[in-house]
């Protein structure tokens, strides 16, 4: 009996040791995140999700972003952790509706860890709120308005990151090119009523006028506009040598076609920002394209030229538009901080606690990205960022990068 008793013992052992070896073993760990934990079961994916531009006439941006993502993924292994990756999304439309009625989507699904997103500042304007009531990580590859990642701002929001640059900078850049190596002293600028664009002619007028050159004029234009013939002839009264205008399509392409035949303007050069960095701005602008400036990031090294030969066998085409790498940096970003944060239990579930991976994510420090070395900060910024000035030629795509003159091959 005493023998029978010890083979009933040691059997039970035995089943408990190699159920628990199967997974079977519950759980032990007890979530104190303050904003909740996201719990992943032994074979649900990790989502992350995306809210983009993919389609209408700014696609190309949001589409681009959402290709660099895909390839970030695909040199992941398709896997955090072990567990594949789920990738899905919002189209957001470049709008302040289109980013509140993606937002309102996603900030309904809990199973999302992070959003990689938005295109547009505007988007993110709207739709922040509820991705970061939701507990959310977000981090944009091209919001660029300087409010978003400002403390004091109404528009900042706790989770809120970017790897694309604060336009403080690229205003500031577009400005010095503009007067130090064009060596133009009158400008005017026009502006769309976007957070992005508002934002970034100002920064431009600020530093152009600190430098000594004379602001014309700065006036708008409506989004859906397609008449520009009194906006330019108002333009053209004060004679500007540079007309700066950051604002989108179609709106940007009808002001390059119609400022080739404003009189008066038949001289006056044209710069753009990275919001019309796109094939579609060469193809809808078509001849009038040729000389315009635009102003976007420059990223180049060995590991970029890889991702471009990646990119392009996937896809079959070249980038489409500059943000690419950036996403692809801000989806290594948080998978980073989601490897140093989560809490995986022997069965292979996965805990990721919200604010904690908020933490590690304003916590990245020296990352190696494609972009440069990226350092984050709590209020969201992690660029380290190059601008640089392209000029377009027609039916050439991408547009050829001639400042600053120690970048140019």
């Amino acid at each position: 009996m005493y023998k029978r008793l010890l083979i009933v013992i040691s059997a039970v052992a035995i089943l408990s040791m190699l159920l628990s070896a199967c997974g079977t073993k519950a759980s032990t760990y007890t979530c104190t995140d303050s904003i909740g934990c996201v719990k992943i079961g032994p074979t649900d994916p990790i989502h992350i999700a995306y809210m983009l531009v993919v389609a209408g006439p700014n696609a190309a941006l949001g589409t681009d972003s959402r290709n660099g993502v895909e390839i970030a993924i695909d040199d992941a292994g398709g896997k955090i952790l072990n567990h594949d990756i789920k990738f899905d999304g919002e189209d957001s439309a470049c709008s302040a509706d289109g980013g509140q009625a993606a937002a309102t989507k996603l900030a309904a699904d809990p199973t999302i860890i992070a959003v990689i997103g938005t295109s547009c500042s505007s988007e993110a304007r709207a739709g922040e709120p509820l991705l970061s009531a939701a507990g959310f990580v977000t981090i944009s590859p091209s919001n660029t308005a300087p409010d978003l990642t400002d403390p004091s701002s109404p528009n900042h929001y706790a989770g809120y990151f970017r790897t694309a640059h604060n336009d403080k900078i690229q205003g500031k850049a577009a400005a010095e090119f503009a007067y130090n190596f064009l060596h133009l002293t009158k400008a005017a600028t026009i502006h769309d009523g976007s957070l992005y664009a508002s934002s970034l002619v100002q920064v431009f007028a600020d530093n152009f006028k600190q430098l000594g050159g004379t602001i014309t004029l700065q006036t708008s234009v409506t989004i859906g506009q397609t008449d520009m013939s009194s906006v330019l002839a108002d333009l053209a009264s004060g004679s500007p040598e540079l007309i700066y205008f950051p604002i989108f399509m179609p709106e940007g392409a009808f002001l390059i076609d119609q400022a080739r035949t404003t009189p008066g303007l038949e001289n006056t050069k044209l710069m753009v920002a990275d919001g019309l960095y796109s094939p579609d701005v060469m193809n809808a602008a078509g001849a009038s394209v040729e000389g315009v400036y635009v102003s976007s990031p420059v990223v180049q090294g060995a590991a970029y030229d890889t991702f471009v030969a990646k990119y392009t066998a996937k896809f079959g085409t070249a980038p489409i538009n500059i943000f690419h790498a950036h996403a692809y940096d801000g989806f290594n970003i948080v998978k980073a901080a989601i490897e140093k944060v989560a809490v995986v239990e022997t069965d292979g579930t996965i805990y990721i606690p919200r604010q904690a991976l908020r933490d590690a994510m304003a916590a990245t420090a020296n990352f190696q990205g494609l972009t440069g070395v990226l350092t984050c900060n709590v209020s969201g910024d992690c660029a380290n960022p190059i601008i640089g000035v392209y000029e377009y030629h027609t039916g050439a795509y991408p547009p050829i990068l001639i400042w600053p003159t120690e970048y140019v091959k």
